[in-house]
């Protein structure tokens, strides 16, 4: 029996030829994913080991928001066995461009100190360290964004925004640090790094010495166990383990797309046996006669999509090699900050997950063809003509679909009923978003007459006889159809969730932008804790294009014992007022947020404690509550007093943030700049800028979902290529047939495609209601107020790429079909 069953695979070798290459594809995926994330975090263990090296001991401060003072890294030096110690600086620092403007939209420069050798894990690119105060390097990044060159002078800002020049003597690589590579990189000596970082401490001290352990014990009992004290083994440990958790996230994001893909090559791999079960019906009845058992037919089955698993997983680990190599030289063309020249990892676990994966998945799904196989009586052989199944839907089948699709709604709905924001909501609509597709795959069988006679009204009347044969071949096995079309309706389900979920996200965002930027441009700081100076604001109101400025200013001080922001109130940006009033605050009244009001247990006409710069505690009255969920200024102050208080209290702070308005009709972008040019950290932005950011940022989302979801696709599209060409071997002597009564060539391959193109709409049909409601269900648990928009566009696209795909999925089957020989087809039995 093992030998024929092997013969019997050889034989229909090319009848399995598309559901391998469905199940290479899927276990590719996967395993370049393990292939990609294994070879990355290879290359931070390695370049972390290589850094913690030069190290011996490494300090670090319990709590990260409290430096260590430099009498510790005095202390430290003066133990014996110490053979050198240094201290780590970080923090911003803005280096200024040619221009005199700070580099970087919201975040400054990073500061950081440039340890001497031994300690140096700093790599210097070009030129040298700096050796002396007054010299200074660059990430190479921005060296050559900016127009930078070793020997010039750079100037960088210090903690009083005054400029400091220094020379600039190399450039250093970033590597995987990816706050450096997001923000940029100044390096200073440590003396310099201190002063122009503002910081009071060192963020690390790292210790050379021999004998790791003993040094360890040494400096912690020193340091009387204030501080983590760990071996340099210890710290490249820990930063690959920091580095390995974000590679643990992109493992798990990019596995969710490959198990996708997986489950859509599943339905193919079901497909295929179905119908190479109901072909080889007389095959199967002569090996019954002549001795087979059911047990010996159904085994039979699973060995051959156990061999076909096996080959199909094989050539997908040597394709995901491939694609985890394409990815590591992407993200290098690129210049990621990630270890990408390291040599490709293939780890034993990702070799068991991909053969294993795929033989089971293949095995799985043959499981219920195999079990058919079983029932084929021996009298079938003696049969001439094999009966077609209909394959109608039983009352079971409708009764457990309507329960999946009662359950589905039930607990979609549940999720929906959440509040947006909640993580509970989501994952509520995806569970039974999921539930829901069940039901709809139960119940696919029943949806295929109804949706072939919708999707093919039209390509019946617009290509007559092959038309109408067409659509009467879609829907004449309608559990092989529902099949076939549930795959591609996987992906036009998650492709039209995506695009609804992210047109909703744009719109309802676009009109909250609207609302909480109420002006033409906002000018800001670009350090979060930085001001603006008040000559800026008077300057932009001399500008003649400018209508108004008004200026947003803000402290931390304490209210009733808790540190509280505290800000002002302009009269023409007020919030809605829910009691009391927010106009003409006088000097000892001050305006709640609603929230803070209730924190407080304060209503209008209560009082709190406020502790004044200038006079120390004071009582205020409040005079008005807001509602902070309509507030227009972003940032709101919970605890907002006038001006003329503001300035009284806390001794005239500086402007937090300006925003102006400019003059019907002008273009008052230029003045803008024009008066900010004098304040480098000053950054200008406008309401049109901040939505073309989150435009960009939106459309990449959609583009790289798109892509990973595009596997998934192409194998639906593989499942739609199958079934039609063994349904051209099956009804070929029903061709021949066709062609004797007069049907050309031509019209036959038009019948193949039109009925191709017919199962292409009725999964996109599907798909697109499924991720339409499902979209709709998830952004009212992402964000409130939604403004639910479907893309029409996007979603007419999907019809037709649909379509199209299935057209062109048909073409190598119905060429086929048309060169069969009438006679040779009519004599075959």
């Amino acid at each position: 029996m093992f030998r024929t069953t092997l013969a019997g695979l050889l034989a229909h070798r090319l009848r399995l030829l598309l559901t391998a290459l469905a199940i290479t594809l899927g276990v590719g995926f996967i395993a370049g994913t393990f292939v990609l994330t294994d070879t990355l975090s290879a290359g931070f263990q390695q370049k972390f080991t290589a850094d913690a090296g030069k190290v011996a001991v490494a300090v670090r401060p319990l709590d990260d928001s409290d430096p260590i003072p430099a009498k510790a890294l005095d202390t430290i030096n003066a133990l014996p066995g110490v053979a050198n110690a240094q201290g780590l600086v970080r923090g911003p620092a803005p280096l200024l461009d040619k221009s005199g403007k700070a580099i970087g939209d919201d975040r400054p420069t990073t500061a950081i100190s440039v340890p001497s050798a031994p300690l140096d894990r700093v790599t210097i690119a070009q030129g040298w360290s700096p050796v002396k105060d007054g010299q200074a390097v660059i990430d190479e990044n921005t060296a050559e964004t900016r127009g930078f060159h070793v020997g010039e002078t750079i100037t960088v800002l210090d903690p009083e925004q005054v400029k400091r020049t220094f020379t600039l003597v190399g450039l250093i690589d970033t590597g995987v640090d990816q706050e450096l590579a997001g923000t940029g990189a100044v390096g200073f000596t440590t003396a310099d790094a201190l002063r122009m970082t503002g910081v009071k401490g060192y963020q690390e001290i790292d210790v050379a010495g021999d004998h790791p352990e003993e040094l360890r014990a040494a400096v912690a009992t020193a340091l009387h166990k204030q501080y983590v004290v760990e071996t340099g083994a210890a710290l490249g440990r820990r930063l690959a383990a920091s580095a390995g958790v974000d590679t643990q996230f992109l493992t798990l994001g990019l596995l969710m797309f490959g198990l996708v893909a997986m489950f859509v090559a599943a339905l193919v791999i079901y497909n295929t046996f179905t119908i190479l079960v109901a072909q080889r019906t007389r095959e199967m009845a002569l090996l019954r006669c002549v001795g087979a058992t059911r047990r010996q037919v159904f085994g039979a089955v699973l060995l051959e999509a156990a061999v076909v698993g096996a080959i199909s997983s094989a050539l997908g680990l040597l394709a995901g090699l491939g694609m985890g190599g394409a990815a590591m030289a992407v993200l290098g063309a690129l210049n990621a900050p990630l270890p990408t020249g390291v040599p490709i990892t293939l780890t034993p676990r990702t070799i068991a997950v991909a053969v294993a994966l795929g033989v089971v998945v293949t095995v799985g799904a043959a499981l219920l063809p195999a079990r058919t196989a079983t029932r084929v009586a021996p009298v079938a052989a003696l049969r001439t003509q094999l009966e077609e199944h209909s394959s109608r839907a039983g009352v079971l089948r409708i009764v457990s679909a309507a329960l999946l699709l009662l359950a589905g709604t039930g607990v979609s709905a549940a999720g929906v009923a959440q509040p947006p924001g909640n993580q509970a909501g989501l994952i509520l609509v995806m569970a039974g978003g999921a539930v829901f597709f069940l039901g709809v795959l139960a119940l696919g069988p029943v949806l295929v007459r109804p949706l072939s006679a919708f999707a093919g009204w039209l390509p019946a009347r617009l290509f007559g006889v092959p038309g109408r044969l067409a659509v009467d071949n879609a829907r004449r096995n309608p559990r092989r159809a529902a099949t076939t079309t549930v795959a591609l309706t996987v992906g036009v389900t998650l492709m039209t969730l995506i695009s609804v979920i992210i047109a909703t996200t744009r719109e309802s965002v676009a009109a909250q932008l609207d609302q909480r930027f109420p002006v033409d441009y906002v000018v800001v700081a670009q350090s979060r804790d930085a001001t603006l100076p008040r000559t800026l604001a008077q300057d932009l109101r001399k500008r003649p294009e400018i209508q108004t400025v008004v200026e947003i200013r803000s402290v931390q001080a304490q209210v009733n014992g808790e540190r509280t922001k505290v800000g002002n109130m302009p009269d023409s940006m007020t919030p809605k007022t829910l009691s009391g009033t927010l106009k003409n605050l006088g000097p000892e009244q001050v305006a709640l947020s609603d929230s803070y009001a209730r924190y407080l247990h304060l209503r209008v006409g209560g009082s709190l404690r406020l502790r004044a710069w200038t006079e120390g505690m004071v009582t205020l009255k409040v005079a008005g509550v807001y509602d902070d969920g309509s507030s227009n200024l972003p940032g709101q102050a919970d605890v907002t007093l006038s001006d003329t208080a503001l300035d009284h209290y806390f001794g005239a702070p500086k402007d937090e943030r300006l925003l102006v308005n400019a003059k019907d009709g002008a273009d008052a972008r230029l003045a803008v700049e024009a008066a900010a040019q004098p304040y480098p950290t000053a950054k200008v932005l406008s309401s049109t800028e901040v939505r073309g950011q989150l435009d960009d940022a939106l459309d990449m989302i959609l583009m790289i979902i798109a892509g990973l979801l595009g596997l998934a696709v192409l194998i639906s599209l593989l499942g739609i290529a199958n079934t039609l060409s063994l349904s051209v071997y099956e009804r070929t002597r029903e061709s021949a047939v066709l062609r004797a009564l007069g049907l050309t060539r031509g019209q036959l391959r038009r019948m193949l495609s039109v009925e191709a193109l017919v199962l292409g709409l009725m999964g996109a049909m599907v798909g697109v209601v499924l991720g339409t409601v499902y979209g709709w269900a998830a952004t009212h648990t992402i964000i409130p107020d939604i403004i639910f928009r479907a893309p029409a566009g996007q979603i007419l696209a999907f019809f037709v790429l649909s379509g199209v795909a299935g057209v062109v999925a048909a073409i190598v089957p119905a060429r086929r079909a048309a060169r069969t020989s009438i006679v040779g087809s009519l004599a075959s039995d």
